[in-house]
């Protein structure tokens, strides 16, 4: 574990629950983090595994209205959950900030990019109007707009996809912030884009040393960007591990299934794509007790699972959630018409 004076962030026991008729199911269901400062740690898992939410919960972005957030989010000493909205504010965008999944959503189509970077800056700097404008089109220049001057006036619908993705880095990095959560930030792009824009988020987190929670269900990108990397499924944390080893020597039958479906180059066995059994569960048909993976890998005994399943330290700083991980049988796949 790092030293507390390297740590930056600790998520306790985080539980997200959203109101379906009258009744709260848990998205994100008793999870621990702990981020360090400098660091870049993703937290991977199909759709629907509970990913943004925690994004979203360390921010405190949920609508109070339909959401109930339980546990604790210390950031840089302070619970998030107890904060205030006024101090609340103050550390959205100096102290976490965030990069959404989707810019166009995102991006008032009705202001000016100027504008809407500018924002930020009246909140957390003491800069003039015209410091304002020179620091945002210094910013859209920082993540290499060709012409940052014209792309200020411009309004978001002006831009290409790739373009507003990195007008929304520059808002993100506007106040320098601590701590920066990316939601999936490469997912609309093609591949092309999705290099430049990952290659743009590593130069400018070791520019600004500011730490990156990564969510994405891209392995790839996993492998490029981060340092840490934990594997959610079905609203919990079944690994967590340093990238290397989660590559060398995953554990969870989630994690090794993952990664056997990642397309390969090779010959006829190689063409046939690994697919893993079954969907994850949506939040009304969630297994309460047991392993929540079982279901999916029917192959493995029931006695192979925990009733009550717990992590196990399987390496330096890695751990694995229930045994069956002992038991998965990584040449047992599952193909589409099999």
């Amino acid at each position: 574990m790092a030293a507390e004076s390297e740590r930056l962030l600790d998520v306790i026991n985080l539980r997200t629950s959203f109101r379906i008729d009258g009744e709260y199911y848990a998205a994100v269901d008793g999870i621990d983090l702990d981020i360090n400062k400098n660091e870049v740690f993703a937290i991977v898992g199909e759709s629907g595994c509970g990913k943004s939410a925690v994004a979203l919960s360390i921010a405190r972005l949920h609508n109070t209205n339909y959401t109930k957030i339980d546990g604790e989010i210390i950031f840089q000493g302070r619970d998030v959950l107890k904060l205030s909205q006024s101090a609340l504010n103050k550390v959205r965008g100096k102290g976490i900030s965030m990069i959404f999944q989707d810019p166009l959503t995102a991006l008032n189509p009705l202001h000016r990019i100027g504008a809407q970077i500018e924002e930020s800056l009246v909140y957390h700097t003491d800069l003039s109007k015209s410091g304002r404008k020179e620091r945002a089109i210094a910013l859209l220049e920082q993540v290499g707009m060709v012409d940052p001057a014209l792309t200020y006036s411009q309004f978001p619908h002006e831009l290409s996809g790739g373009m507003r993705q990195r007008v929304m880095i520059a808002m993100a990095i506007s106040a320098d912030p601590d701590l920066l959560i990316a939601d999936e930030p490469t997912t609309a792009l093609d591949v092309t884009i999705q290099a430049q824009i990952l290659s743009l988020l590593k130069d400018l987190q070791a520019k600004i040393k500011s730490s990156i929670i990564l969510i994405t269900h891209d392995l790839g990108v996993v492998a490029e960007m981060a340092d840490r990397v934990a594997v959610m499924y079905a609203g919990q944390i079944v690994e967590t591990a340093s990238v290397e080893a989660l590559f060398e020597n995953p554990k969870h039958p989630y994690t090794r299934s993952l990664l056997n479906s990642i397309p390969g180059i090779g010959g006829e066995e190689e063409a046939r794509l690994h697919t893993i059994q079954g969907i994850v569960p949506g939040l009304r048909e969630m297994p309460r007790e047991g392993c929540r993976f079982a279901g999916r890998i029917p192959w493995i005994d029931k006695s192979a699972h925990e009733e009550k399943p717990t992590y196990h330290l399987v390496g330096p700083e890695h751990y694995v959630l229930c045994t069956c991980y002992q038991h998965f049988n990584v040449d047992r796949v599952y193909y589409p018409g099999s």
